[in-house]
């Protein structure tokens, strides 16, 4: 039960998923009242750093980061026939050291803030919620929360969110009204307005729609997006073309009905004032069930267009999943644009509390003009989940990448390998 537990929550929660576990303070028949306490404190080292912001020079960095995460959620039955739920919290975070190898953080950012405060109501097939909450859509190749939390390195600190910049535990969108309706089989869908207070997202505001049909052979679905409004100042900087922008993705994932099978893909058309854009992927993957450990093998191949904006993307199923490449996703670039790539990623459990894995990247830059990010990233990790409230996930990455800044990429001085490393400590009560 402790590795199934690991395996479901671990990478989403790297991912910025909403907290797991809880304490019940309160409860009978009709109510219940719940107090939540989730966090993370990562070690990182990277050999060599990056030309993202400007703050950096070449050579080595350390830094650390943390974040925790404590409120209170609560459900009341038996009014209008389902349920009012709701819940608030707040998120605290810090980087420390020298701050991130892109120099996205500087180390000093500290801050503490709310996060979720939402109301809602559901009943058998239909529910409405409001205030602010984290939102995904499919498996994050478009939305996967409001969870981009650049610190002071860029901009002069004007889209400084408060540091943590991997461990991302601010990712609720500031203001939401959603309305759902469905169930779990068959016909469902999502109406929903968006509005981010991220600066360095530009406080985009969203109108979304989903429609999906739910088997159990798999989930086909389909979104629409329009991006109405921005803060139009830093969009002029960050994203000229995001406002106005349209953007409408088809996709599946399911086993077809082989029960070791995985298949996943989706495709997604962006019509923006310069122009039109896409991105899609495809992804195939095997269980080897009767093996012991069960072994995961998966193959992915994406391509994301030379001007293409990945809005929310993240990891909304499994680590690597859209932040593709721990150095690459983070540090490096591509940033989920003007690339092709190719993935393989093996993961068996070794006992009931660890698994292992690998997660392999080949990054084709399109257009070399734009800059060359063609690199190579072999990720080696594990999931350790200590007990019910404990994880443990160290990692060691190395990045290769064929152009140093100076010759058009973004590793400053010099092309050769990258040996990177971290350490994160989960827990949730």
């Amino acid at each position: 039960m402790r590795k199934q537990q690991l395996q479901a929550s671990l990478p989403l929660l790297l991912a910025l998923s909403p907290m797991a576990g809880a304490v019940t303070l309160y409860e009978d028949v009709d109510t219940e009242l719940s107090a939540k306490v989730q966090g993370a404190v990562g070690v990182f080292h990277s050999r060599e750093s990056y030309a993202q912001t400007g703050v950096r020079e070449a050579g080595s960095v350390d830094w650390q980061e943390a974040t925790l995460q404590y409120g209170l959620e609560f459900k009341r039955r038996g009014i209008a026939a389902g349920e009012v739920f709701g819940g608030l919290d707040w998120v605290s975070s810090a980087s420390f050291g020298d701050g991130d190898a892109a120099g996205w953080t500087v180390g000093d950012e500290r801050t503490t803030k709310i996060e979720n405060a939402y109301l809602g109501w559901r009943g058998e097939s239909l529910e409405f919620s409001g205030g602010r909450q984290n939102v995904v859509v499919g498996d994050g190749f478009l939305i996967s929360g409001d969870a981009l939390n650049i610190g002071k390195g860029l901009l002069d600190g004007e889209v400084n969110r408060g540091g943590a910049y991997y461990l991302t535990g601010r990712k609720a969108f500031d203001q939401t009204a959603i309305v759902r309706w469905g169930g779990k089989e068959g016909w469902r869908g999502d109406l929903m307005w968006l509005k981010s207070d991220n600066p360095a997202q530009a406080s985009p505001e969203l109108s979304v729609a989903t429609l999906e049909h739910l088997a159990e052979a798999g989930t086909l679905g389909v979104t629409a997006i329009k991006v109405s409004d921005t803060d139009q100042e830093l969009a002029d900087i960050l994203y000229p073309e995001r406002k106005g922008m349209k953007l409408y993705s088809v996709r599946g994932q399911g086993n077809a009905g082989v029960s070791d099978l995985f298949l996943a893909g989706e495709h997604a058309w962006e019509r923006k004032s310069g122009g039109q854009e896409s991105a899609w992927y495809l992804e195939t993957g095997w269980t080897f069930s009767q093996l012991p450990g069960k072994p995961v093998v998966n193959y992915r191949y994406s391509r994301f267009s030379e001007g293409y904006d990945p809005l929310f993307y993240g990891n909304g199923r499994a680590l690597g999943t859209w932040f593709q490449g721990e150095v690459a996703s983070n540090y490096a670039g591509p940033f989920s644009s003007n690339t092709r790539v190719q993935h393989v990623g093996v993961k068996a459990a070794v006992s009931d509390s660890v698994n292992v894995g690998a997660l392999f990247y080949d990054f084709d830059t399109i257009d070399r003009s734009l800059g060359n990010r063609d690199a190579r990233e072999l990720d080696v990790y594990a999931e350790w989940a200590v007990d019910e409230h404990w994880s443990v996930l160290p990692l060691v990455g190395y990045y290769k990448p064929s152009r140093s800044a100076e010759a058009g990429g973004s590793q400053l001085g010099t092309a050769r390998g990258n040996v990177y490393g971290q350490v994160l400590l989960v827990f949730g009560f």
